[in-house]
């Protein structure tokens, strides 16, 4: 299946070069599997690098960018297709309309921001997008340590902790994003 995969992650590179490392494997392999991309648009950051790697793989990007963000120069100005939008909820409503699946690269607020509200839109029954975590370095093995807290806690059901799908590998987010089964009909409490 060919997929429109929207990749979150930081608009920093991180203080461990693996993470960039891990940003250009992705994008490479984003469309060696014969997929596009869609990202935030920017040239910073894993941003820069996984939208560069994709590029010089010779892959569609599309980039969706706030005007602010825009003004503040960190546009990326070779992608395929650059789309501006004026707020930063039109940005992500937008990403998600033109993706089939979102992999999440590490990245701090922006990036959580990003994931979390797909996650919920999942939830809700708005989208049936698969969202998976690639976890460099066990960088978001806390988070899956929180997701089941909420769940033995009783704020979260297993099954809306199963919409965050985690995978180890470069190879794994790519094929879950792709081919993870929609996620379950809405759960309104939980």
């Amino acid at each position: 299946m060919v997929a429109a995969i929207c990749v979150f992650c930081g608009s920093s590179s991180g203080s461990d070069p693996v993470f960039a490392a891990a940003a250009r494997s992705l994008g490479a392999a984003i469309v060696d599997g014969g997929h596009s991309m869609v990202y935030g648009g920017g040239h910073v950051g894993l941003m820069g690098v996984i939208a560069d790697a994709a590029l010089e793989a010779g892959g569609s990007v599309v980039g969706v960018m706030t005007e602010q963000l825009v003004a503040a120069e960190v546009a990326h100005l070779g992608l395929t297709e650059l789309e501006i939008t004026p707020s930063m909820h039109m940005r992500k409503a937008r990403m998600a309309e033109l993706s089939d699946g979102v992999i999440v690269l590490p990245g701090g607020f922006g990036t959580l921001d990003e994931a979390f509200e797909m996650i919920t839109w999942n939830q809700l029954g708005l989208i049936a997008t698969p969202v998976v975590f690639l976890d460099v370095e066990n960088y978001f093995a806390s988070l899956f340590d929180f997701i089941g807290t909420s769940v033995s806690a009783g704020f979260l059901s297993p099954a809306n902790a199963a919409l965050a799908l985690r995978a180890v590998t470069v190879d794994e987010a790519v094929r879950l994003a792709v081919t993870a089964p929609p996620p379950f009909s809405p759960k309104w409490l939980a």
